[in-house]
């Protein structure tokens, strides 16, 4: 009897989660461009377009609940009733770049794309950004009307191949990788990078026991040109997404500035969480908490580069290696919502529950910093290319976000 009243309860949730997703949300997306402009004194949102796509690859569950804290957070909240009814959080270039040196002198703006269900009655958006140390820095707030006319229809653009279908593609995670710097006659050289790091990924726990709950496309965006832009070099190259090295004058560090782009080639495919492949020798990378991922691919550490960045663009992990000390992001008056970064040391630690059954411990040194931020093994996935695991701190993150959207 007790076993039936169990069974009856876990049906009767899952029926509650259906009905709340189809109470508010159609079976679509509402794609909302922003831009973020500022300077180190002040910063400031504005809204730049909306876009409607046919289905919604996101949860259907736990819909209020934010899977990590980011550096931003969106808010959905029903008009009528005043209730919130979808939250996520992410992190952007821009406020990194807030702490740079140029941001002290100059003022820019930065594309920033956010995918939210597609509401059946007009709704409030809220946009909330942070600095490290957890302060409110901007915040804007303004209403949609699903009816609204001005509503861009997106239609598909780009060709994609399926790479492996979830076991059940409604409770699943969506992956999509992008072409950058592959031709057209190129693409089947694309898909064979797309397959080597799938197969990397999954060779990693704890992806490899949760293989199941993962559907993957790749996108076949072909470029003018081969190869990605080098500024250091004096090289601009046309590619499908006008990525570049130099990122902040920082030599590795290879990102996209045009978020608008990379998501109309994305339009009306399967994707929640984006990892784009670029087509050069030149070492380098670089991962946004749900925003996209990076990577090179034609050289010997590609296959542990895409899923460090992974980690840090789905499961918001910090990067644990020291990087000169400079520019800190991380500070002792606030603890990172990174899972795998602490800045305190007393006890009860902050994983805690793998310090006492002996799996972790607290290692000065991380977050870029020599000093002053603490990490739970002496080396992890997220620390250097050589050691060929996530620590069970980065593990056990990994598996609780995996749950969260499949569960």
């Amino acid at each position: 009897m007790r076993q039936l009243i169990t069974i009856m309860a876990c049906l009767c949730a899952l029926t509650a989660q259906s009905q709340d997703y189809s109470q508010y949300f159609c079976d679509s997306t509402l794609r909302i461009d922003y831009i973020f402009a500022g300077d180190t004194a002040a910063q400031h949102i504005y809204v730049d377009e909306l876009s409607l796509s046919p289905r919604w690859y996101g949860r259907r569950h736990h819909l209020s609940e934010l899977p990590l804290k980011g550096n931003g957070s969106i808010t959905v909240t029903d008009r009528d009733s005043h209730a919130v009814i979808y939250r996520h959080s992410f992190s952007t270039l821009f406020q990194e770049w807030l702490y740079t040196a140029e941001a002290k002198r100059v003022s820019k703006s930065f594309e920033n794309v956010f995918l939210i269900p597609y509401p059946k009655r007009p709704v409030r958006v809220s946009i909330e950004l942070r600095d490290f140390h957890d302060r409110v820095t901007a915040t804007l707030q303004h209403d949609v009307d699903p009816n609204d006319i001005l509503i861009r229809r997106l239609r598909q653009q780009t060709p994609y191949v399926t790479l492996q279908q979830a076991a059940d593609t409604t409770r699943c995670i969506h992956i999509a990788y992008v072409a950058e710097g592959y031709t057209q006659q190129q693409m089947p050289q694309f898909l064979s990078h797309c397959r080597e790091a799938m197969e990397s990924l999954f060779e990693h726990e704890p992806f490899r026991s949760m293989r199941d709950r993962f559907n993957i496309v790749a996108l076949l965006s072909p470029s003018r040109d081969t190869d990605v832009s080098q500024p250091a070099e004096g090289i601009w190259l046309d590619t499908a997404l006008d990525s570049h090295f130099d990122t902040f004058y920082s030599r590795r560090y290879l990102t996209t500035l045009h978020l608008k782009q990379l998501h109309d080639v994305l339009a009306c495919t399967p994707y929640e969480h984006i990892i784009i492949l670029a087509n050069t020798a030149h070492y380098g990378g670089g991962g946004i908490y749900n925003s996209y991922n990076l990577t090179y691919t034609r050289g010997t550490h590609f296959r542990p580069v895409v899923v460090h960045e992974f980690g840090h663009s789905f499961g918001g992990l910090g990067d644990e290696y020291p990087y000169g000390d400079e520019d800190p992001m991380y500070f002792a008056d606030t603890e990172p919502w990174e899972p795998n970064l602490t800045t305190r040391t007393t006890r009860p630690a902050k994983w805690q529950d793998l310090i006492d059954q002996g799996k972790a411990s607290l290692i000065e040194g991380g977050g870029y910093l020599s000093k002053g931020v603490w990490r739970a093994s002496h080396d992890c996935r997220m620390r250097t290319n050589e050691h060929p695991d996530f620590c069970p701190v980065c593990q056990q993150a990994l598996l609780r976000l995996i749950r969260f959207y499949t569960e």
